[in-house]
């Protein structure tokens, strides 16, 4: 069995998996990774960029070179590298528990318990949930499952397609520690810079694949492609931009605007504000159901884009002996 078939139904086996049964509930190896590079980062950190990127080679090369052997281990017997590929999506991609979140917020929101969506707001996003009223706490929802679709899903497919089981555990490993120290507080300005960049590096084609996909699979598709090309630079993060901006104009409702976290404000860009309106509890659901459709289009992609890949290098071999 050839490479490209042992990645595509591993991958197969590993989003369905996450579809059916959600995240591992004991023993997740990406919260193992979190552990560990806490564990590194209160051994390393100085308020210094270079300590900081120590601290990204450490804990990402880490993830890469163990997941490396893994996949070297198994790679003469299809059956393992299969099984070895579907663990490793099912453990990096987490669709699943997005969508979960965030119907559970919507439930509540349509319920009218606005003080239950808050409580539950921060297992789905960073901000400030006493500061968001019901259309407040909507809109952080549709911006969090739109972003979370390109880095806990596409982006994970994509860097699978491209170096296997390392190509996972590497863009989870990055993602994870954007999230642990990448963010612009006090203590991780200067030590988290590289994580953020290398994060910002390796999210780049995962977000430009999945805005592309949120206009092929939304209501929407020509406005999606506007509000992309309109607003999506104008959004500080150069992967949410494109992505929330295509799935605002899929959608057909705004994003941005003003924003909480860590009791600092932000005043960010209105997304699709000319053609878009408010976002309601409502559209929660319809963003659950973008994002999946997403999800599983990126699938396809991937893996047909894999095998066209391979093929290409195999005829271009077969050329030159």
């Amino acid at each position: 069995m050839g490479a490209d078939r042992v990645h595509a139904y591993g991958a197969a086996a590993g989003l369905l998996g996450d579809l059916l049964l959600g995240d591992p509930r004991r023993g997740h190896p990406v919260a193992a990774f979190g552990r560990a590079a806490g564990a590194v980062e209160r051994l390393l950190w100085r308020d210094h960029r270079g300590w900081g990127a120590l601290h990204t080679v450490v804990c990402a090369g880490g993830a890469v070179a163990v997941a490396a052997v893994a996949a070297r281990t198994v790679r003469e017997r299809p059956a393992a590298s299969v099984a070895l590929t579907a663990a490793a999506t099912w453990a990096v991609v987490g669709g699943a528990s997005l969508v979960r979140e965030a119907r559970g917020i919507a439930h509540a929101l349509e319920a009218g318990d606005v003080d239950a969506a808050r409580e539950r707001l921060p297992r789905l996003c960073g901000r400030d949930p006493q500061a968001l009223d019901a259309d407040g706490i909507a809109r952080a929802v549709v911006e969090s499952v739109a972003e979370n679709t390109s880095d806990a899903v596409v982006g994970a497919l994509v860097w699978g397609a491209v170096a296997g089981v390392p190509g996972l555990a590497g863009f989870r490993a990055v993602n994870t520690l954007d999230a642990m120290v990448g963010h612009r507080s006090p203590r991780h300005l200067r030590y988290g810079w590289a994580s953020a960049r290398l994060d910002d590096v390796a999210g780049w084609p995962g977000a430009r694949l999945t805005a592309v996909l949120a206009a092929v699979a939304g209501d929407d598709p020509r406005g999606a492609v506007r509000a992309w090309r309109a607003d999506g630079r104008r959004h500080p993060s150069p992967n949410a931009g494109p992505v929330e901006a295509s799935f605002a104009g899929a959608l057909g409702v705004r994003l941005g605007g003003t924003l909480s976290y860590g009791g600092r404000v932000e005043h960010r860009p209105v997304l699709n504000g000319a053609a878009g309106r408010p976002v309601v509890a409502g559209d929660i659901e319809r963003a659950a159901r973008l994002s999946r459709r997403v999800g599983l289009l990126a699938l396809g992609v991937t893996v047909a884009a894999r095998f066209v890949v391979t093929k290409a290098l195999d005829a271009r071999k077969g050329r030159t002996s």
